[in-house]
């Protein structure tokens, strides 16, 4: 089964500093059937305003992914870390037993982000952070992990939860399949351009749902930047 989530009809916030939509989120906000997909719990559409962010904040189990769409994103945390993230680039923090973090956008053009929240296997473990810049021509035409929690995926940041975060840039016309694994889930949307998802239409920063599905065959309608995580 494929659901299409239409962008427009996403649950939206408009902070002035922050625009957001939410194709999935935390318990106690918005319509249940919107309250995670496996492990996959939070994947947030964010818009943040130039020299504006997120505060110093804490979190503790869970691995929140980060995918820059466009401009950059500085990090910094108490690890004493602190990373510029450029558009293209993914971002990892690993939050175990508890880490405290900020993400601004210093930038004068505003910065869009997929903010993505997959449960750990299991709770606890040091905190950690990562962040690194994806090759454009290693993504092309076929799926990379950005993030992974599967040996299969040894370039990819690290993740504690049995989980993959893929990324594809399509040309139009162009076509990939899939393997999705037995019992797992998959949640796709493209930051840009139109796709069709076994045989349904699937428009930039609309969501797919996806489950009970063995293959999952992608073709660009038009040039395309695909990202989709796959779940137990």
């Amino acid at each position: 089964m494929i659901e299409r989530r239409p962008f427009a009809e996403l649950p939206s916030e408009d902070l002035g500093w922050l625009k957001a939509r939410r194709h999935l989120s935390c318990v106690g906000l918005d319509d249940p059937a919107r309250r995670g997909c496996g492990a996959l719990r939070v994947w947030n559409d964010h818009e943040i305003a130039p020299n504006a962010g997120f505060a110093l904040h804490t979190h503790a189990n869970i691995e929140i992914i980060t995918y820059v769409r466009d401009g950059t994103l500085t990090h910094r945390d108490s690890l004493g870390n602190e990373g510029r993230i450029e558009a293209g680039s993914v971002q990892v923090v690993s939050a175990g037993t508890g880490i405290r973090h900020a993400e601004y956008n210093l930038e004068q053009e505003p910065a869009r982000i997929f903010q993505i929240w997959v449960a750990p296997t299991s709770p606890g473990g040091s905190p950690a952070w990562g962040a690194q810049q994806c090759p454009k021509a290693e993504r092309s035409g076929c799926f990379m992990a950005l993030a992974s929690g599967l040996d299969r995926d040894p370039d990819a940041l690290p993740i504690r939860a049995c989980a993959r975060v893929l990324n594809a840039k399509l040309m139009v016309g162009e076509s990939i399949e899939y393997v999705l694994g037995e019992l797992r889930l998959a949640y796709l949307v493209p930051s840009s351009g139109i796709v069709d998802v076994n045989g349904v239409r699937i428009h930039a920063r609309d969501g797919a749902a996806i489950k009970d599905v063995g293959i999952v065959t992608i073709t660009a309608i038009e040039d395309a930047d695909v990202v989709m995580v796959d779940v137990l």
